[in-house]
């Protein structure tokens, strides 16, 4: 939740722009999924929903909008950021496991909603582990846009059960997606790149956007230039591996 428990704090903070500085949040570039954290999770989306007053309070709690966009693995929120002025009437969230990332983003907000008031209300973030506990918090056919931006490559072949796009999860993700709903994943990992967008040719829930599509739509540039790890890979002239699907109503004959 979004509370103002150390936004003011001087040294976390800049003195010009009220921001978090990044370095007082620094934590390891990932975090073992399938590890036990320690963190509360919602018995169902129901309760999660219950929640949302603080998460949100503009839209709550005499608003009955619910979350549309999810970030999974948000990182230091560039992504939310952008996000939450191209859609300021969406609710949206990030999922990250990282305890000290997750408190900057949420730092980032309350300074972006205090120095830009009307703005950034929609956005928000958690701290969970979206690999076990996504239908904790969405209902069926709730999202409209899923984001997974720079996951963890996890190349060891033992590892791969890690990957935040799997045949498994996607089953998941098609769960919680609206028909019509959109799944962005991006790597500047080639062999990570070809597993996701494989993975998603071989669901027969989903399908991948045409040309004519991706270049309508205005979210495809974000997620090589909005994050972090995007213009990372930008500044050293690397390359991005993108697939972009929507969930279809029925099975595809395989």
């Amino acid at each position: 939740m979004l509370e103002h428990d150390s936004f003011s704090n001087p040294t976390t903070h800049s003195k010009t722009t009220g921001l978090p500085r990044k370095r007082f949040y620094r934590a390891r570039a990932h975090s073992n999924p399938l590890s036990d954290s320690h963190f509360l999770v919602p018995i169902s989306p129901a309760h999660f929903e219950n929640d949302c007053t603080a998460h949100f309070p503009k839209f709550f709690p005499n608003g009955s909008k619910k979350i549309e966009f999810a970030d999974i693995g948000c990182g230091f929120g560039g992504l939310l950021i952008s996000l939450a002025t191209l859609f300021p009437d969406t609710l949206m969230i990030g999922m990250e496991l990282r305890d000290k990332v997750t408190e900057y983003v949420k730092e980032r907000i309350l300074a972006l909603r205090a120095s830009s008031p009307g703005r950034y209300d929609n956005v928000s973030v958690v701290r969970t582990n979206s690999m076990k506990y996504i239908p904790n918090y969405f209902e069926k056919a709730q999202l409209t846009k899923m984001f997974f931006l720079f996951p963890d490559p996890h190349f060891k072949e033992k590892n791969h059960r890690r990957r935040v796009i799997s045949p498994h999860l996607l089953d998941e993700y098609a769960y919680v997606l609206k028909v019509d709903g959109i799944i962005y994943t991006i790597s500047d990992v080639e062999e990570l790149g070809a597993w996701m967008k494989g993975c998603l040719d071989d669901h027969e829930l989903f399908e991948p956007l045409t040309e004519e599509e991706l270049a309508a739509d205005p979210v495809v540039e974000l997620l090589s230039t909005a994050t972090e790890e995007g213009q990372k890979v930008a500044r050293n002239e690397g390359q991005t591996f993108r697939a972009v699907y929507r969930r279809i109503a029925s099975a595809r004959p395989r």
